[in-house]
């Protein structure tokens, strides 16, 4: 089985990703991770994210692996952990120019449906439902106010040692919102059958224990 999980960043993906696929026994598959991973190198290599030449040629050069931890997973960028280095808001205002470009995406597209193929994965991002697995057996949308969201990204930002206001965050987060909803490859939006979910006012436990009521109200097997 796989359930793909999307919606905009702060939403609350990755949290509720994590824990269902560590309730499910799954794999959890972090696609924005991979993102943020090859925007690192972007910024590490000082290339211009608007030259789509060189880029294309950097995500061809590129080796982004994630393996399995006690707290989710561990991003290695070209065999090195980057894992809290992608967290940066820096990247943050850096990822979304970066994938929209089509080479990119088809290149993380390609490695996310291998990690997929023999099912068992709960995967979260943009375009899991609508274009990496269109075929996923439950696809979850999940919603919440930006405001909302903004707190959630301050909550980890300030967390991991990072100083920034509230309103630097949230104009971050309505900024990055215009460049995934409307780029011309994979925009963010919602798959015709997914079950839309809106968490401003949900916990992480309500969230995972939503999603995997409709899982079980689908009649789905998973071991």
């Amino acid at each position: 089985m796989i359930v793909a999980i999307d919606g905009p960043a702060g939403s609350g993906k990755s949290t509720t990703a994590k824990e269902l696929a560590r309730k499910l026994g799954y794999l959890y598959l972090d696609t924005g991770a991979m993102y943020r991973a090859f925007a690192l190198k972007v910024l590490q290599e000082k290339i211009d994210p608007d030259d789509e030449t060189a880029l294309n040629r950097l995500a061809e050069q590129t080796q982004i692996l994630l393996r399995p931890d006690a707290g989710g997973i561990c991003v290695f960028l070209d065999g090195k952990d980057v894992t809290d280095k992608i967290r940066a808001p820096e990247i943050d205002r850096l990822v979304s120019r970066v994938s929209r470009v089509k080479a990119v995406r088809d290149r993380m597209v390609e490695l996310q449906r291998e990690i997929g193929k023999n099912g068992g994965i709960v995967a979260e991002g943009r375009d899991i439902g609508t274009v990496v697995f269109p075929q996923a057996d439950v696809k979850i949308f999940l919603v919440a106010s930006p405001l909302e969201r903004a707190k959630r990204r301050l909550k980890d930002l300030r967390a991991g040692g990072i100083r920034i206001s509230l309103e630097k965050v949230l104009a971050d987060i309505e900024q990055r919102d215009e460049i995934d909803s409307n780029r011309k490859i994979s925009p963010l939006k919602k798959a015709e059958d997914a079950v839309e979910i809106d968490t401003t006012n949900l916990s992480i436990e309500a969230q995972g224990e939503e999603i995997y009521n409709i899982i079980k109200q689908k009649g789905l097997h998973f071991r």
